[in-house]
């Protein structure tokens, strides 16, 4: 399948990746963003990119993976508050545009948003009900794949060219053409409509959980918990 007859809902997508300063969802806070437009055949149609002063110190391994210093972001970020209800404001574009918002392990970004949005009093994303999260669906796809499912890993199993990575715009933008390349990698895909293909990453994202769950318990973990959880925590 050619990327003249792509997936319909793969045409044209809205891409959207953040770099913060942690990993946990409840306490970590944006640096940077993305929000994008890429067309059939990956062009990029439309970039917003946001460096966002967090209010925090970032610390030192946070800026060693994605370049970005408590120095730098108090220098030339926005204020946070600000930064938050723009990147919103794109995502809610995007969606009211009917585009399909695409971004790798969702669940981390669109939790991250939405604690953030919390935390300054903000009116959420709506939904989101039109998300594609190249990461669950990969895991579903090809569950028995060896290696690494990190974007790069991902990117170069379908071929697709990350030179930048933890830059949140190459990032966002490989996403959307890893997405690309697996509507033309499984057919059965290109076929599902975007409401069901949502509705079937809610149920992979769960049973995938469950899946690492039982696996950590089983090696030394007993009460090891995680939550399955999709798009938003």
């Amino acid at each position: 399948m050619d990327s003249a007859n792509a997936a319909h809902w793969a045409d044209t997508l809205a891409v959207f990746d953040l770099e913060t300063t942690g990993i946990d969802v409840d306490t970590c806070r944006i640096v940077t963003a993305h929000v994008g437009v890429i067309g059939r055949d990956g062009e990029e149609l439309e970039r917003r990119q946001w460096i966002v002063d967090p209010g925090v110190e970032i610390p030192t391994a946070a800026s060693l993976i994605h370049g970005v210093s408590t120095e730098r972001a108090r220098l030339e970020g926005a204020a946070a508050p600000t930064a938050v209800a723009e990147i919103i404001a794109a995502l809610a574009d995007a969606s009211a545009r009917r585009l399909p918002i695409v971004a790798y392990n969702a669940a981390y970004d669109l939790t991250v948003l939405a604690r953030e949005a919390e935390r300054y009093a903000l009116v959420g994303l709506p939904g989101p009900d039109a998300v594609v999260d190249p990461l669950v669906i990969d895991k579903a796809v090809d569950r028995y794949r060896r290696g690494k499912r990190t974007l790069t890993a991902t990117c170069e199993h379908y071929g697709v060219r990350l030179d930048d990575a933890h830059d949140a715009g190459a990032d966002a933008v490989a996403a959307g053409r890893v997405a690309q390349a697996i509507a033309r990698t499984y057919p059965e895909l290109a076929a599902i409509a975007l409401a069901d293909l949502h509705a079937r990453q809610i149920d992979w994202c769960h049973e995938q959980a469950e899946s690492y769950q039982a696996w950590r318990r089983k090696n030394g973990e007993p009460e090891f918990t995680t939550s399955g959880a999709w798009p938003v925590r």
